[in-house]
């Protein structure tokens, strides 16, 4: 069954679908692909941060559950190049990089519900030549399944019919405790990586590929995400790198609740994953079930290729070719310790 979430400004109407199986629950929107709210068997609060209300999603600028394209993560300048041919993307507000596809990207579409069941649902997306830039149409299919034992699938593929960028992430923000009510910052934190990505103060990798250890982006054995730096907490927002290109479905990290004894592992075909802490959610965000979010509320591990790789050719390439399919796979898999 389909609910209705909202209408947009547009008249659209936004799809709802709940889903159960496993020991969890999920709730899925067709605006922006969003997992608008997952529950685990034996933990009363919400998993991610999410909102209750359509209005709060539109325009979705924390891209709180959303699925990120046509090309996650930063773009220096928003410029790049493929096959000698030069392209721009709309930048997201003034700034001058782009990210996460620019400021209608898909985390601001409202996809069609394609199909659903009781323990899946599939969205599909049609991205036309030259939107935000972008070359090429490419036509995007998501679906979000409930497997058994805890776990939320999402499997991606996507098609072009020119050279283009395609480069998709899942933008959950994980709480494990509370549901966002206070900081997340003391879940115990594993990635299963040797390096990550240095950044300029753009947030735009330098080129650089940095051993962690002994840096404060070590992570290689559990630890709190916590921890003090020359001004204070560190703020999390850097590629880990996990393999030098897209590989078969392997571990890429693991959570575990400060005080909850929920435990988090993320699965995916991926070669980088993101950690973003959530020092930019803004004090009194409207959250699920009454909650107000605030700075650290939740932290984001997204999966996807590494950032602004157009312009980095010994970095994973994202670029998508006629008559080749993108494909992704990632699971969320949650038990209660």
């Amino acid at each position: 069954m389909i609910e209705e979430f909202g209408a947009t400004e547009a008249g659209e109407c936004v799809g709802l679908v709940r889903l159960s199986a496993g020991g969890l629950n999920a709730s899925i929107l067709s605006w922006g692909a969003v997992i608008q709210d997952l529950r685990l068997a034996g933990h009363a609060p919400p998993l991610v941060l999410g909102h209750d209300r359509l209005e709060d999603y539109v325009p979705n600028r924390r891209y709180f559950g959303a699925l990120v394209g046509r090309h996650a993560n930063r773009i220096r300048r928003g410029v790049f190049a493929i096959d000698g041919e030069t392209h721009a993307i709309e930048p997201v507000r003034a700034e001058a990089n782009g990210l996460h596809g620019g400021s209608l990207g898909y985390a601001h579409r409202n996809w069609t519900i394609e199909a659903h069941g009781g323990d899946f649902v599939t969205l599909s997306l049609a991205d036309p030549d030259g939107w935000m830039g972008f070359p090429g149409m490419v036509s995007a299919r998501c679906t979000y399944a409930l497997q058994g034992n805890g776990t939320l699938s999402m499997r991606i593929e996507a098609t072009a019919d020119r050279p283009t960028l395609c480069n998709l992430a899942q933008h959950s923000y994980f709480n494990l405790d509370d549901g966002g009510s206070g900081e997340a910052l003391d879940h115990v934190l594993r990635i299963d990586a040797e390096s990550y990505l240095p950044t300029d103060a753009d947030l735009i990798p330098t080129g650089e590929i940095r051993q962690v250890r002994g840096t404060e982006f070590d992570f290689t054995n559990p630890r709190p995400i916590r921890r003090a730096g020359a001004d204070g907490q560190v703020r999390y927002d850097e590629n880990f790198c996990l393999a030098p290109r897209r590989r078969t479905l392997s571990r890429a990290a693991v959570a575990r609740g400060a005080r909850s004894g929920v435990e988090m592992e993320v699965w995916t075909t991926e070669p980088g994953v993101q950690l973003y802490a959530g020092h930019y959610i803004a004090p009194g965000v409207a959250g699920l079930d009454g909650r107000s979010y605030g700075p650290f509320s939740g932290f984001c591990l997204e999966a996807q290729n590494w950032p602004d790789s157009p312009n980095h050719p010994d970095f994973p390439q994202a670029i998508l070719r006629p008559g080749d399919t993108y494909r992704q796979e990632t699971q969320y898999r949650f038990r209660l310790t």
